[in-house]
């Protein structure tokens, strides 16, 4: 093997000691994820917003968002429940590039993991005892789980990482829901066998050990456009692929046929702006036809403080990867949503 081995060994229970939620924190995760399974399973027709920045990538950025966002979660709790993206992993396609907080706890320094994996921690804690929301992260390496399973509230399986039967069977045995995006390519078979794979029993080795799951019944679909060819964006929010989805959650006898649209990255072409218009059009088709309403019923949206993005961390709450609504904007795209359902009912 050409591994170099590098650093101290990872010790879970040590890294996990210092940031277990209290009772009392963790009663009020415990109704708050409720609510959330009650909404996937129909159960409550709010509308489910994960949203916050691509990358966090400084705590104390991530935190004053968080309390922004909190703020405002209480002003329309009746009609939206607000999960807050937390990603601490970043995919990328060729390894270049920042790769998140669990690689590069301080941007300034080199990566540290066993720092990263102690921040991750840390953000996590504190946006859930600091402001009452809940978390949600993406599921990039299946073996750091146990990290975080206590804390993170939302799990989402990224386009790169669907087909994966690692990423599928970890995510049948998670008591949480998994969001299962369609790969970069569009295929849309890709993610619904990885949805049914999610669903159902499965017998793997994870950590060393044989496990057997009993399937999780809260996996779903995210939309989040696909790329043809020639490289040229191909959204998949529109009214047509959705009436699709819909009937193919129903030819495989899917449990919670829930569908939530990604309104960046391949649906807008990462120009950020077209977010608030995705929204806008999607509103319109559930309002126009009633299975619609009744199965797409989430938004997965980047806001940060600012608007954009920038190279390197100088603006403070700017994205360093995708391009995010700032967070003036997000506040009024929030607010019009809330309007928008209130007339509806």
């Amino acid at each position: 093997m050409a591994f170099i081995e590098k650093g101290q060994e990872i010790d879970i229970e040590q890294i996990k000691s210092a940031t277990i939620l209290s009772d009392q924190a963790l009663q009020k995760k415990n109704q708050r994820d409720q609510e959330l399974a009650a909404i996937i399973k129909g159960e409550d027709q709010r509308l489910l917003l994960v949203i916050g920045p691509c990358s966090s990538d400084n705590e104390e950025a991530v935190l004053e968002y968080a309390r922004r966002l909190a703020d405002l979660q209480q002003k329309v709790a009746d009609k939206i429940f607000v999960v807050m993206r937390v990603y601490t992993a970043k995919p990328r396609t060729n390894g270049d590039g920042y790769k998140g907080l669990v690689h590069q706890p301080d941007t300034s320094k080199s990566p540290s993991l066993i720092n990263g994996l102690k921040a991750v921690r840390q953000l996590h804690y504190r946006v859930i005892t600091e402001t009452g929301l809940t978390t949600a992260d993406e599921m990039l390496y299946p073996s750091n789980l146990v990290l975080v399973d206590d804390l993170v509230s939302y799990h989402a399986v990224g386009a790169r990482s669907v087909e994966d039967q690692e990423h599928r069977f970890v995510a049948s045995g998670i008591d949480a829901p998994v969001g299962m995006k369609n790969p970069t390519s569009g295929n849309l078979g890709v993610m619904f066998n990885a949805v049914y794979a999610a669903q159902n029993k499965q017998i793997f080795l994870y950590h060393g050990q044989e496990v057997e799951t009993l399937g999780n019944p809260l996996a779903h679909v995210i939309l989040r456009g696909a790329l043809d060819e020639y490289g040229k964006n191909k959204p998949n929010f529109y009214y047509e692929n959705l009436l699709d989805v819909i009937k193919r959650y129903e030819d495989m006898k899917l449990s919670n046929p829930f569908i939530i649209i990604d309104t960046n990255h391949d649906n807008s072409g990462k120009q950020y702006l077209e977010q608030v218009r995705i929204i806008r059009q999607t509103l319109i088709n559930r309002a126009w036809n009633e299975q619609i309403k009744k199965s797409v019923r989430g938004f997965m949206i980047e806001s940060y403080l600012e608007d954009g993005r920038q190279n390197e961390p100088e603006v403070f709450g700017k994205s360093i990867t995708d391009p995010c609504l700032g967070w003036d904007k997000t506040e009024q795209l929030i607010q019009e949503i809330y309007e928008t359902l209130e007339k509806e009912a």
